[in-house]
């Protein structure tokens, strides 16, 4: 398949110009990333945003090895003298891998089998003969004439069982009868799920005696099945009507079957094909699943990422836990550590008086504006002692429920080791509970994706696939957002557009040796930081105060002189960048006669410009900022029709959990999201909402609470 060939396809796939493509896949192949050619190269790729790259590249790649397949398989099949120009044709004109293999199946070495046993013991002929005439006595007649016992074939029933067996073998390998199979199964099929065991208690209970459409079941339930079937509570298979299956199997005959053809297809379905295409159907059902729950993993993380910072405030962080007491650590404004300490208000030790007396003292001693607490173990306990302390602290303190996910990851990785090397890990903990909530990006990165907590069976799909998955959505958020070179850790730095952690490391120990960079041009001096890299990351670090005020916007080095032409143009001074008349001016701008007379693209200038009018904007900003409180909740509190405000801390398949304030997150169902249908909870909510909701049901003995986002009677159990 030609590389145009490939261009049109990705173009009808994804709805988008073949110009398109060729200009993406080329930038690509030139070394540059995806957040860069989104972000500075919207000209030549008509301004594709990073979803539809990132399709191309993953569509690209797919259809570059299918073109490799089709090449070996042609030649494969050619070595054996077994090519035809009308077998070539179909290879080319294969759209999918699974076609091809179909294509490739009887040409494919095999094991022995049935059909080879019989092709070895002579009785091809008489399959040949079996398919070419009508009735069963001309094919009893015939098999007479092929029993040898020296073969192995003493009886005329065993010829005309491997006769069958050739021909069952030779239908099974038909590559339109196992496409008609396979759609027909994938239409009409049921997954059926058994217990092995009805008599033993399993969080699969459900499951015991189910079954649902195969192309209807949704990923989380086809991944719970999945899971039950692997730790041997479930039986699980897939049923068909068989009827029309076999129906289909004798119309491949050339004439119409007699009983031993019949006989043939009935066994080359249930012994050959049904096995085959079961798991073929279901792996399609797996993979599908995954793909799904990757999906919500990804778009659940990125709105992690981009909780909105809480700037400027002195945080403390508490690091609950019961035994071991609740490790605190506080925070200046910059994320730099002052304090670590540990209290027990919790049991065993309810130490309350003592630790009532260190966290006032804290409050005295640092200018604390919020307190942080992380919602793993003991988080209630803590949150009901902190909101009590507040209370006499003589000042406005408030404090947030933080989504401690990974933090104790993070604190016994090597990373947060480097960085505090005389704390525990439990303290380590609580620095980064505190630092999460001033700015969740900075601090998320340190943490492998995967540890987040916002994910749905996420140890049930390819571990592969999620993790390139939620790097790219890392990168993606670093990247939307920007980043301050003179602040960053190298963790934040290794994520930037082009830069590796060897790179990172080398920003940071210039930095620390030479002091802040005053300027862009100085990331030069950066040991490995070559001129690629330096193209391909610079307009995503941000130096604040430095020499030059476009240094802080997204704008691209490269693009500083049409600025500078610009600002010619209207008679300002780049020094006034962020004034009120600068900003007067340009909004006054006729953006596509300016970037005609500027001789630079439409989307390049708008970017400018706006990037211009807000520098030193963080995107993040725009978003609801954390749900501060300031007194605790206590299930026994809660009333059906009682309205509430939470924020949404993980979104699935099914609805979204919300934390309002209890021990444990309540439940959205998806059908109680909207008055109207909701196909997906994401359309709804995304993590990190603040959301309205009213309480529809409560299990005090569970500790469990439903939801609704629509508004319910005081009292009324919906």
């Amino acid at each position: 398949m030609e590389r145009e060939k490939m261009f049109q396809i990705i173009a009808g796939e994804l709805g988008i110009q073949e110009r398109q493509v060729r200009a993406s896949v080329e930038l690509m192949e030139e070394g540059n990333t995806i957040p860069f050619i989104a972000r500075y190269r919207k000209e030549r790729t008509g301004e594709l945003d990073e979803e539809k790259l990132r399709a191309i590249d993953e569509r690209f790649q797919y259809l570059t090895q299918l073109n490799k397949r089709k090449e070996e398989i042609i030649r494969l099949i050619d070595e054996q003298g077994k090519l035809t120009d009308e077998l070539r044709q179909k290879i080319n004109q294969a759209a999918k891998l699974q076609e091809l293999e179909d294509l490739y199946l009887p040409y494919r070495p095999k094991r022995k089998t049935r059909a080879s046993v019989a092709k070895e013991q002579g009785l091809e002929p008489l399959a040949r003969y079996m398919l070419e005439v009508t009735d069963e006595e001309s094919v009893e007649s015939a098999a007479l004439d092929y029993v040898n016992p020296e073969a192995g074939v003493e009886t005329a029933d065993m010829a005309l069982q491997g006769a069958m067996d050739i021909v069952a073998e030779e239908l099974s390998e038909d590559a339109e009868i196992r496409k008609w199979v396979r759609e027909y199964t994938w239409k009409t099929g049921m997954l059926v799920s058994k217990a092995k065991d009805p008599e033993q208690r399993s969080v699969y209970e459900m499951y015991y005696d189910y079954s649902e459409p195969v192309h209807k079941m949704p990923s989380h339930r086809v991944l719970a099945v999945n899971r039950g079937e692997r730790e041997e509570f479930l039986k699980v298979k897939i049923t068909v009507d068989e009827e029309p299956i076999l129906r289909r199997l004798e119309e491949w005959f050339p004439r119409q079957p007699h009983a031993y053809l019949k006989q043939a297809a009935q066994d080359s379905y249930k012994r050959l094909i049904a096995p085959s295409i079961e798991r073929e159907v279901h792996a399609t059902m797996t993979e599908n699943a995954e793909e799904q729950a990757i999906r919500i993993f990804a778009e659940n993380l990125r709105h992690l990422l981009l909780q909105p910072p809480v700037p400027g405030k002195t945080v403390l962080g508490i690091d609950p836990a019961y035994r071991t007491g609740c490790k605190l650590a506080v925070v200046d404004d910059t994320g730099k550590l002052l304090h670590v300490g540990v209290i027990y208000p919790t049991p065993p030790q309810n130490k309350i008086e003592e630790s009532k007396e260190i966290l006032l003292n804290l409050l005295d001693r640092y200018p604390i504006d919020i307190i942080a607490i992380g919602n793993g173990t003991a988080s209630r306990e803590t949150e009901a002692f902190v909101a009590d302390v507040i209370k006499e602290a003589g000042r406005p303190v408030y404090y947030v429920i933080v989504n401690e996910a990974g933090a104790s990851v993070y604190s016994a990785s090597k990373l947060a080791k480097e960085e505090f090397p005389d704390l525990d890990a439990a303290r380590r903990s609580a620095v980064s509970i505190a630092r999460r909530l001033q700015d969740p990006l900075a601090e998320l990165v340190k943490i492998d994706p995967k540890s987040v907590g916002v994910g749905q069976y996420q140890h049930d799909v390819s571990q592969k696939r999620l993790s390139e998955s939620l790097a790219n959505v890392v990168e993606s958020a670093v990247n939307y957002v920007g980043v301050d070179v003179n602040t960053a850790s190298p963790a934040l730095l290794q994520y930037v557009s082009g830069i590796n952690a060897t790179v990172a490391k080398n920003i940071v120990k210039r930095r620390e040796e030479a002091g802040r960079f005053k300027n862009r041009e100085e990331l030069k001096e950066v040991p490995r930081l070559g001129a690629k890299t330096y193209e391909q990351c610079i307009g995503f670090l941000r130096i604040n105060d430095g020499t030059n005020p476009l240094d802080k916007t997204p704008i691209h080095p490269e693009s500083y002189p049409i600025v500078e032409k610009l600002f010619a143009k209207l008679g300002l001074s780049p020094d006034r960048i962020g004034s009120e008349e600068c900003n007067r001016e340009l909004r006054r701008v006729d953006v596509e006669e300016a970037a005609s007379a500027l001789n630079c693209g439409v989307p390049t200038l708008r970017d400018i410009i706006e990037a211009v009018l807000r520098p030193g904007r963080d995107p993040r900003d725009e978003l609801p900022a954390p749900l501060l409180r300031s007194d605790v909740l206590k299930i026994e509190d809660l009333h059906v029709g009682m309205h509430l405000q939470g924020t949404v801390r993980n979104v699935v398949d099914f609805g979204a959990f919300v934390d309002i304030g209890l021990k444990n997150d309540g439940l959205v169902h998806i059908s109680r999201m909207s008055e109207k249908f909701v196909k997906n909870p994401m359309d709804i909510v995304t993590v990190g909402d603040i959301v309205d909701v009213w309480v529809v049901r409560v299990d005090v003995e569970r500790e469990r609470v439903g939801l609704s986002m629509i508004p319910v009677e005081q009292g009324k159990e919906s």
